[in-house]
């Protein structure tokens, strides 16, 4: 969709504006925002129009004060959507209630707005002493009518989150699951206030909060609270479980895996399995895993992955609630910046991005940078990578060269059998958030089959820092130290030596490799050097963008600055030819006056030409 075809309605406006929405709909009415026309009750208004008339009224830098912060990290609903910049996603309410589903599991990656979710629904359901009411009547769940408004503030509602349950040891994992669950116990005070509990809910509870459950006893929790709150309420009860997946990936990675599958399938089955005090449950995570028979028996529950097109829009942020953002921070002209580093991502058949690194990228007034790179520690992906084949080495490196591979796909992927084979990687992969499907996924009478790639520049710098890095590792000390000598010395020769031996020894597939795949490539191999270094990558300077910066943290080390060119095995015999235009590419747009700048005068330039595996260095 082009911009100029982009509209927005009179409520968005409002937030863009800053004033009410009555004033926006005499704008409309005055002519005043070219194109805006009356549809029913509200106006649409063309986001192009909309943000010429902020920049002739002067509503963007002079006013950037008096704008919503962004929410990072917060996810009570009542605090983002209250006081903070919010993405109206409350129609997920509409569509679970339309649906009638007993219990629905969302799986999607890390970030990308499942608690914040999860807390909304609680905020909506749950019955409460105060009116929380006022919190949905500005947005668009209370649009579409009483079926849905009467049933907000009606229900009890249980909420676990175990996304913070990452301990070494089943026991420690158990013991935050039990604080998880005395916690929630303890929120519904109510149940205690009247006396109307059994004696034997009162002695469950008891030993509950003296730690003195059986593992069995434990497992019943979400039976028990249920009936307790249904019986107190005469209402049957939510269940909402967000990251349910955390503890059984941590079992995994710290080999306890068989104790925690056995007691969340005892856990969530208790819960949600025939349970007639049960009006529904949510759950969210990152992988289906009901080949283990963890949700054995739960009447059928509806799983929605990345791949369907129901329910895609909740969670990651669209194009337009993109393009409405960079407008409301007066950073219209970012969106390709933006759509760069952060787009890319197909749930379903919609385009969706990062939320995490959108809002940080606004919040931080447009600084791109990998934010969502940044919030994990990447171990499950480390593990896969350990034990990869020279046949899954090679078609990463066609991912990270910006191609697509073809596979076929496992969705119901258990974490024991992740590294199994090709299918299990890349669906791992995929459901992760580290691959994305470029097309519409084929279903075949003997499995799906879709072509992946990377979804955008920030998944591309992971693959770089953990692939290239892993690779990196698996070289000799003596390689890897002769790449860091030559660039310390600027010895260009010495350098063009040592990247030839890397890469007749590493992985194989270089024909044809791009030039993103060789920077990613360097990059991955200096990676080392980031304690003496600050190394940038692909930044403004000069007239142009280097490809790669490395600013020296002291004195007594030179700046460096590399420009990259990639060539085809028909032009390999003209290497040096296009490593002198890299050197004088560097020289011509001076990258090297930011560093200049910043007081350093010893710049190493390096001009590096690629084909296949052969390189020349040229320096300055």
């Amino acid at each position: 969709m082009k911009k100029k075809d982009v509209y927005i309605n009179t409520s968005e406006a409002s937030r863009l504006l800053q004033m009410t929405t009555r004033r926006v709909v005499g704008l409309c009415s005055e002519g005043k925002i070219a194109g805006a026309y009356r549809q029913g009750r509200n106006w649409k208004i063309p986001e192009e129009s909309l943000n010429q008339y902020i920049e002739d009224s002067g509503r963007t830098a002079d006013r950037v004060a008096e704008k919503l912060p962004f929410a990072i990290g917060n996810t009570s609903y009542i605090e983002v959507s209250g006081e903070c910049y919010y993405v109206d996603k409350t129609l997920l309410i509409r569509d679970l209630i339309d649906d009638h589903n007993m219990v629905t599991l969302f799986t999607r990656p890390r970030r990308f707005g499942k608690t914040l979710a999860i807390n909304m629904l609680k905020t909506f359901f749950e019955k409460t002493d105060t009116d929380t009411s006022v919190y949905f009547k500005n947005r668009k769940i209370w649009m579409c009518g009483e079926k849905y408004t009467s049933m907000q503030g009606k229900f009890p509602v249980i909420t676990l989150t175990f996304k913070d349950v990452k301990y070494n040891s089943w026991s420690d994992c158990r013991e935050a699951i039990l604080l998880a669950v005395k916690d929630e116990f303890r929120r519904h005070s109510e149940l205690f206030d009247d006396g109307k509990l059994s004696s034997d809910d009162r002695d469950y509870i008891d030993r509950l909060e003296k730690g003195g459950l059986s593992d069995v006893e434990l497992s019943r929790a979400l039976l028990k609270l249920t009936h307790m709150l249904s019986e107190y309420h005469h209402q049957k009860t939510i269940i909402l479980i967000d990251e349910y997946d955390t503890p059984i990936q941590q079992g995994y990675t710290k080999s306890f895996y068989e104790d925690v599958i056995t007691f969340m399938r005892n856990f969530l089955s208790g819960g949600l399995k025939d349970n007639p005090d049960l009006a529904f449950g949510v759950l969210t995570g990152i992988m289906r895993v009901s080949k283990e028979n963890l949700f054995s028996g739960l009447n059928n529950p509806t799983v929605n992955t990345i791949l369907d097109q129901k329910y895609s829009q909740y969670f990651g942020f669209t194009e337009k609630e993109v393009r409405i953002m960079a407008a409301y921070c007066g950073m219209a002209d970012s969106i390709e910046e933006i759509k760069f580093w952060y787009d890319g991502y197909r749930f379903g058949n919609t385009e969706i991005y990062n939320p995490w690194s959108v809002t940080n990228y606004f919040a931080s007034a447009g600084q791109a940078k990998p934010y969502w790179a940044n919030t994990s520690d990447n171990e499950i992906i480390r593990q896969i990578l350990a034990d990869m084949t020279p046949e899954i080495s090679d078609e990463l490196a066609k991912v990270m060269q910006n191609e697509t591979i073809h596979v076929s796909l496992d969705m119901e992927v258990i974490y024991p059998h992740i590294s199994d084979g090709n299918d299990t990687i890349f669906s791992f992969l995929l459901l992760a958030g580290y691959l994305t499907p470029a097309d519409t996924p084929e279903e075949t009478e003997i499995g799906t089959f879709a072509a992946l790639r990377l979804p955008n520049a920030e998944i591309r710098r992971i693959y770089n820092t953990e692939v290239l890095s892993l690779i990196r590792r698996k070289q000799s000390n003596t390689v890897i130290s002769e790449i860091e000598k030559a660039i310390y010395l600027g010895d260009g020769k010495r350098l063009q030596n040592a990247l030839r031996e890397y890469m007749v020894t590493s992985i194989s597939y270089y024909d044809g490799a791009t030039e993103g795949f060789y920077h990613g490539m360097v990059l991955g191999l200096i990676a080392g050097l980031s304690s003496r270094y600050y190394i940038r990558s692909n930044r403004k300077a000069g007239e142009g963008r280097f490809d790669l910066q490395m600013e020296p943290r002291g004195k007594n080390l030179p700046g460096v600055i590399m420009e990259f060119k990639a060539v085809s095995p028909s032009e390999k015999d003209d290497l040096s030819e296009h490593a002198e235009e890299a050197l004088m590419q560097i020289e011509s747009r001076q990258y090297y006056r930011d560093l200049k700048e910043r007081g350093i005068t010893d710049i190493v330039r390096f001009g590096i030409a690629f084909s296949g595996k052969k390189a020349e260095v040229h320096t300055l």
